[in-house]
């Protein structure tokens, strides 16, 4: 017998509608990288309708996240919260940052970014 919770559809919608605001894509935006209309969108977010494992994987790499980004269980309470998906930005940055070697350089550029948030 399965003791796990199986993911019904508006969860896996409610998923889809956060990673798509966390990238600031719009639902329009959206249609158009899945090749459907922008209801088509809504009512997945909603529920309205079921994605099959098809359509899970293209809206998966739409959003860059992992398929199972959408079946993922909530964590135990107490246990340590992962670090959200970074932002395109985020991953350009840290995979320039990974490649300084030199400490007096890496923290010349945690200062900038320091600096750079504070001007904002």
């Amino acid at each position: 017998m399965l003791t796990k919770k199986i993911k019904k559809t508006k969860e896996i919608g409610e998923l889809v509608k956060k990673r798509r605001k966390e990238l600031g894509i719009s639902q329009e935006k959206l249609a158009e990288m899945l090749n459907v209309t922008y209801q088509q969108v809504q009512r997945y977010e909603n529920g309205k309708n079921r994605l099959n494992v098809e359509h899970i994987q293209i809206i998966a790499d739409a959003l860059s996240v992992p398929i199972t980004y959408f079946f993922k269980h909530e964590d135990k309470p107490g246990a340590e919260k992962k670090v959200p998906f970074l932002q395109p930005e985020e991953r350009k940055l840290l995979k320039h940052f990974r490649k300084v070697k030199n400490n007096q350089s890496k923290i010349l550029v945690i200062n900038v970014a320091r600096l750079a948030s504070k001007a904002e």
